[in-house]
């Protein structure tokens, strides 16, 4: 097992590329598909906790966990132990067809997690946009409506039926139509002011039933309505404080589900294991990936027993619920209720208080917000933040964008307070290479949920 606690980090020894990650590059261009979007020329060879070494032997700090993957941190012992433990003993048997007890387990141990009271069943997939593809079946089979609402700014994957729910970007839908129908999108509110009277007041619901529900789309007619608690691609933008009780009311009131897309947000990014329980909300369909098995490819569909009742055959997967994927999960979990949740919020609170104070040096870092180490500022230009991440890049800090102009923080729920204080030091100095520092002003948020 790769240790680099002893070591400094980051450690950049070499031009980047260096010459075995330029070799790679070059075979990369021969015989990979074209629709990848590396960020820049990083070839990982090991990971271990928060740190990437690459093929020419060079650290990088990692904010990135693989898209917010590996919660647990790369390669965390208990998890790597567990997946050699069973890829000895089992490594397929489908459970579509068989029952092999680390699908159970899984499946209890989620049922019994997942928020609220209600009693709940879980149906097993291989990524997140299988959950949406299965969330979307499953409602419109229990409802017998065809109608669904989602969001401005949402993402939830590339295959059909979730882009066709996704509102984020262009690029995800042009030349690929025609597209599911019967999906109708509103704005996504970043605040909402008009909600200081009470959940009856939000801007959110007002939206729906004020132009979709009186205009396009009979709400007797609608299924479901897909929301992310804080949305991913669209910016890492947390709904505001009382528009999920308010959608909760306004299925309830019209018989439809509310889906609730934790794909990214779950599996204690946030500080809690799903999202939605900073908002005391129960959904009626929760979709989970991503940090689910820290790596491994699964995702799950866990909703209300009552809810998941489609007929043997209407749905399966070969590989989803894959054993050796299933006891990775239970060690993520394990290890997310143990410790690292807890991190999360500690780790995000520091991680959110340096970026405020960076934000009044630096004129360009704004809108500092986010949940625990699910983070975001923005920047001036979609072009100021590439040449950020780029120059993050070169120092050995890994980072991503989402949205427009936002920087995403998302690191290993592992991460220490040494690796976030050197991760706002490198920041600092790239920001300082592409702007002049500004006087001390007031932070521009508070990087809590906006309360409605």
């Amino acid at each position: 097992m790769f240790q680099f606690d002893h070591l400094t980090v980051p450690d950049i020894r070499t031009p980047l590329p260096g010459p075995n990650g330029a070799e790679m590059l070059a075979r990369d261009k021969l015989y990979v598909s074209p629709s990848y979007t590396p960020m820049y020329p990083l070839f990982v060879d090991v990971g271990s906790g928060s740190v990437i070494r690459d093929v020419d032997g060079n650290l990088f700090l990692d904010f990135t966990a693989g898209i917010a993957v590996t919660n647990t941190g790369h390669c965390h012992p208990e998890v790597v132990a567990a997946i050699q433990d069973q890829a000895a003993k089992l490594l397929h048997m489908s459970g579509t067809d068989f029952y092999y007890r680390p699908q159970i387990d899984l499946a209890e141990k989620l049922a019994k997690i997942a928020p609220g009271p209600s009693p709940k069943k879980v149906f097993f997939a291989n990524s997140g946009a299988e959950t949406i593809e299965g969330a979307l079946k499953l409602a419109r089979w229990h409802t017998e409506r065809n109608r669904v609402v989602a969001f401005f700014g949402a993402f939830h994957g590339r295959t059909y039926g979730a882009m066709s729910l996704s509102g984020s970007k262009l690029v995800h839908r042009r030349g690929f139509s025609p597209l599911v129908p019967d999906i109708h999108h509103v704005e996504f509110p970043r605040t909402c002011p008009e909600g200081e009277g009470g959940a009856d007041k939000c801007r959110l619901v007002k939206n729906i039933e004020e132009t979709i529900f009186k205009r396009t789309c009979p709400p007797e007619e609608v299924a479901a309505i897909f929301v992310e608690p804080i949305q991913g691609e669209g910016g890492y933008h947390p709904i505001p404080q009382n528009c999920l009780p308010a959608l909760r009311a306004l299925c309830d009131k019209h018989g439809i589900l509310l889906v609730v897309d934790e794909v990214q947000s779950g599996m204690g990014r946030t500080g809690k294991m799903f999202a939605v329980e900073h908002y005391g909300v129960e959904p009626d369909i929760i979709c989970s990936a991503k940090g689910i098995a820290s790596g491994m490819p699964l995702g799950a569909i866990i909703a209300k027993a009552e809810v998941m009742d489609w007929p043997p055959g209407s749905h399966a997967s070969t590989f989803g619920g894959n054993p050796v994927s299933c006891r990775a999960a239970l060690a993520s979990i394990e290890l997310l209720e143990r410790e690292y949740m807890a991190n999360a919020t500690v780790r995000g609170e520091q991680l959110r208080a340096g970026l405020r104070e960076l934000s009044q040096k630096h004129a360009g870092l704004t809108n500092v917000r986010g949940l625990g180490l699910m983070t975001a500022a923005d920047l001036p230009s979609g072009a100021a933040r590439e040449k950020v991440i780029q120059t993050a890049f070169e120092r050995g800090l890994l980072l991503l964008g989402c949205g427009e102009t936002a920087l995403r923080f998302c690191p290993p729920l592992c991460i220490s307070a040494a690796q976030v204080d050197t991760a706002l030091t490198i920041l600092d100095g790239v920001l300082g290479t592409i702007e002049p520092a500004k006087a001390s002003t007031p932070a521009s948020t508070s990087g809590t949920i906006p309360v409605v």
